[in-house]
């Protein structure tokens, strides 16, 4: 089957995460961040990995970028680390020229290879000083106004070379890891045995608040000072999976999946998105535990208007409706989330990584349901997988990655036919650029496109990052027609 089709102005290229991959965490005045405590408890969160070292992309830089050349990427997503650039966090604290200089020296560097820069505000790294000083986002007041102090240095000091902007990358992964289950820092939970300190059916949603805020200054900040002179483009990374019912002859399993999402998505996309209170199906459930926005908080909003949606996508579930009154513990909308439905059959083809299966199909629905519900355009901002058995791989096999080339073509023709459906999408950026500190799953798990030694820090390119180009190429140069119609997504208008 030939493949489909996407615009010809289409912006493709990879993602990082700055802590992920920088390491030189104690060099040049750089603050620690919550990842840098967290992954140094013991006993250990993140099988025993920490980041003080990770890829060495801090001093590495020049060879990762002529790797973005060699692929062929027109565009380089990377976060930049808060503690590098304002040690302890806060809007008072001093800035650190040393790690605005290294960030001047890579945005230079990519612009010098023609390659266009993509900036995330925040990648999970809240600097430690300033979650030692209030609680970091739990305090929604002050967190807001440090992160406004933050996104400003970043848009005064990078803003003329960088027009591409994203706020928060993954709130909901941000709450509900960091403060619900405590799978990532800081940790904190009630229902984790491992965790000290936190309250599970409140903080998570103290925290959403806070980073949505942020994000609203942020945005609000751009638009009012720096949109004009510097005419570049902003918008926010929400993360999320598409949802079928378990059953799919049971009404209340499409209400589940509805509600899944929602609680997923809209509880962020609903505010940032439309200025709009969360999804009304999470006031039912969490009642006053759900923070309120004043009536200046929604103003900001109105302000904070954004360019387009971030999305970062991997995979599909099934939802089942739990039937029973939901714990006060509950972030998940009171659903059962399950990869196979109540016939056996399986959401998509295991990948490397339990929680991921591949689901292009669905991938489009998703992509469809989104720009209709939000109106919004979308820049894939990440979408990637491992293979089956690649962390038992050595690099020899490692490279002959063909479930991630076969993964790639799938999702990039999912999202021709969400344009076909009417969407606007305008790019995607494949996770990751090599393999890379996976966060609480260690060193394990290989996302990469680029095969990373960690002993000897040796990057070598697998076949899916030679092959990307090609696949792009050949889909933005075709231009004929396709006579498949929308799957599942006929009605014109939004799916509430």
């Amino acid at each position: 089957m030939s493949p489909v089709s996407l615009p010809s102005d289409f912006e493709w290229g990879f993602a990082t995460a700055a802590y992920q991959i920088e390491g030189a965490v104690d060099e040049d005045g750089r603050g620690k961040s919550i990842w840098d405590t967290f992954c140094h408890l013991q006993p250990t969160r993140t099988k025993g990995a920490d980041g003080d070292v990770a890829c060495d992309h801090y001093h590495r830089y020049e060879e990762d970028l002529d790797l973005l050349s060699r692929y062929g990427a027109a565009s380089y997503r990377f976060s930049i680390s808060w503690s590098r650039i304002i040690p302890l966090g806060g809007r008072d604290d001093p800035v650190n020229e040393a790690g605005i200089a290294f960030y001047d020296k890579l945005i230079d560097a990519l612009l010098a290879r023609g390659i266009t820069p993509w900036v995330t505000l925040y990648h999970w790294d809240l600097p430690q000083g300033i979650h030692d000083r209030y609680g970091g986002w739990l305090n929604v007041e002050e967190s807001q106004l440090d992160f406004e102090r933050y996104a400003k240095v970043c848009y005064e000091r990078f803003g003329d070379r960088v027009k591409n902007w994203i706020t928060i990358n993954e709130p909901w992964i941000v709450s509900i890891f960091g403060y619900g289950n405590g799978w990532n820092a800081p940790g904190r939970s009630s229902i984790n045995p491992m965790a000290v300190q936190g309250d599970t059916s409140t903080e998570p949603w103290i925290v959403g608040k806070a980073l949505i805020m942020s994000h609203a200054r942020a945005t609000s900040l751009y638009n009012r000072d720096f949109r004009h002179s510097q005419k570049g483009k902003i918008g926010i990374s929400l993360n999320g999976d598409y949802y079928e019912p378990w059953d799919s002859q049971d009404r209340r399993d499409y209400e589940a999946a509805e509600r899944r999402m929602e609680f997923h998505i809209g509880w962020f996309a609903n505010p940032v998105c439309l200025a709009q209170d969360y999804p009304e199906c999470m006031r039912a459930q969490l009642g006053e535990r759900l923070p309120h926005f004043t009536e200046s908080d929604f103003a900001l909003l109105r302000n904070a208007d954004m360019d387009f949606y971030g999305m970062n996508y991997y995979t599909s579930q099934y939802a089942q409706n739990r039937g029973t009154i939901p714990l006060d513990t509950d972030f998940l909308g009171n659903v059962n989330e399950l990869q196979e439905n109540k016939d056996g059959m399986s959401i998509g083809e295991k990948s490397g990584v339990s929680w991921l299966r591949s689901t292009p199909n669905l991938f489009r629905k998703h992509l469809t349901r989104v720009y209709r519900k939000y109106g919004k355009p979308i820049y894939v901002t990440e979408n990637g997988c491992p293979c089956p058995g690649e962390d038992k791989m050595t690099c020899e096999e490692a490279v002959n990655d063909d479930y991630r080339v076969q993964y790639f073509a799938d999702h990039l023709d999912a999202i021709g036919r969400s344009c076909e459906d009417g969407s606007d999408i305008r790019g995607y950026f494949a996770w990751s650029l090599m393999d890379n500190l996976e966060w609480s799953d260690g060193y394990g798990v290989r996302f990469g496109v680029t095969f990373t030694d960690y002993d000897t820090l040796e990057r070598t390119p697998k076949r899916s990052a030679l092959l990307l180009k090609k696949m792009f190429d050949e889909r933005m140069s075709t231009t004929r027609e396709h006579d498949a119609g929308p799957v599942g997504l006929n009605d014109p208008k939004p799916r509430m």
